[in-house]
């Protein structure tokens, strides 16, 4: 469902992963370190993955997800995991199923300071309450696509995404509910570059490493632990390129690399060790982004782009690489590459 929502690194081929999340699970990563990946939403909405870091004096959170319910769950069990107050909380970008639940941190942790990047803070204050506002349309936007066979983009339904439309209609009510009379909470601290915080015998490094996903993509880094947690510049198993940019992207994923890290943290996904798969999304995005800028200095319009690109690159290696043998990871990457393609062109061709 999550390619419809969002229009040690095991082999891949072995894959446990799904690009759907159909559980809660908590994952201990440390002494005072955990992760909480959250089921999708009923309507199948992907929800962040949600990361605590404890220290002696404080505890930080790393994005709060979608569904106030799922946030209020995880306050919950942050409380029983330490006595310490959350007085932190970290937004990793603008989307608003990693920051939806900014408010029920706020409202049970006084005084809590909200973290961003500059132009992360201005997408949160500028485009969420109106997305947020929009959500019950989904419900006809999704109904107007099954009567007419088309998608948004006026391109037949694929039988994938027509089973997703039905399967979100379906789940879409209780959703809406949660939405309905959500306030977007902004953060109130704002940092360009890097920002570092002590939560008592522990170093916190929030950094902003280089646009990808978005333009304000935050990292948050512990040194000692050499844990990196990298909000949507990785998702797992399969990447999400339906925006952002691709040509920036390969540079801020090599700054990643040079990090002496260990454990990385990915917006969506289990939990990963070592670098391979930053390596391995760098490689991929760097051949297209090469081969879209020539294809368009050839003349080609982005149009003749979008069909001649997937042709002249190993586009059936990296499905297999990225989806293995599971199908909505199949239906994920086919629509995610498209979507990487795209915008590809889009950033190229305006460079």
């Amino acid at each position: 469902m999550r390619r419809l929502a969002l229009i040690a690194l095991l082999p891949l081929a072995a894959l446990a992963d799904s690009a759907n999340t159909t559980s809660r699970t908590l994952t201990t990563l440390g002494e005072g370190i955990w992760e909480i990946r959250h089921p999708d939403a009923p309507d199948g909405f992907p929800q962040g993955n949600t990361t605590v870091i404890a220290g002696d004096k404080a505890v930080l959170v790393v994005d709060s997800c979608l569904l106030p319910s799922s946030a209020q769950q995880d306050i919950e069990q942050i409380r029983k995991w330490t006595q310490k107050p959350v007085a932190w909380l970290v937004n990793t970008h603008w989307h608003f199923d990693h920051t939806a639940g900014n408010g029920a941190y706020a409202a049970a942790f006084p005084g809590l300071q909200i973290v961003a990047h500059e132009e992360t803070k201005k997408m949160i204050e500028s485009f969420n309450p109106g997305a947020i506002a929009r959500y019950p349309g989904r419900q006809q936007r999704f109904e107007k696509m099954l009567q007419t066979g088309k998608d948004q983009d006026g391109k037949p339904l694929s039988d994938a995404l027509r089973a997703d439309l039905k399967k979100s209609l379906a789940g879409l009510a209780p959703v809406v509910a949660e939405m309905k009379g959500l306030v977007q909470v902004v953060p109130n601290v704002v940092f360009q570059h890097d920002l570092r915080l002590d939560l008592g015998n522990r170093e916190v490094q929030v950094r902003f490493l280089g646009r990808g996903n978005t333009a304000g993509d935050t990292v948050v880094w512990l040194p000692r632990e050499k844990l990196l947690v990298a909000g949507d510049l990785l998702d797992h198993p399969v990447p999400y390129f339906f925006g952002g940019y691709p040509v920036d992207l390969v540079g801020t994923l090599r700054r990643v690399g040079e990090l002496d890290v260990q454990t990385i943290v990915p917006g969506h996904g289990d939990v990963l060790s070592g670098k391979g798969y930053v390596t391995q999304v760098a490689a991929m995005v760097a051949a297209v982004n090469a081969e879209v800028e020539k294809e368009l200095n050839s003349g080609m319009t982005k149009d003749q782009v979008l069909e001649a690109a997937p042709k002249n690159l190993p586009v059936a290696v990296w499905r297999g690489q990225f989806a293995g043998a599971d199908q909505d990871n199949l239906d994920m990457f086919d629509q995610s590459f498209a979507g990487l393609v795209k915008t590809a062109s889009n950033q190229i061709s305006v460079r």
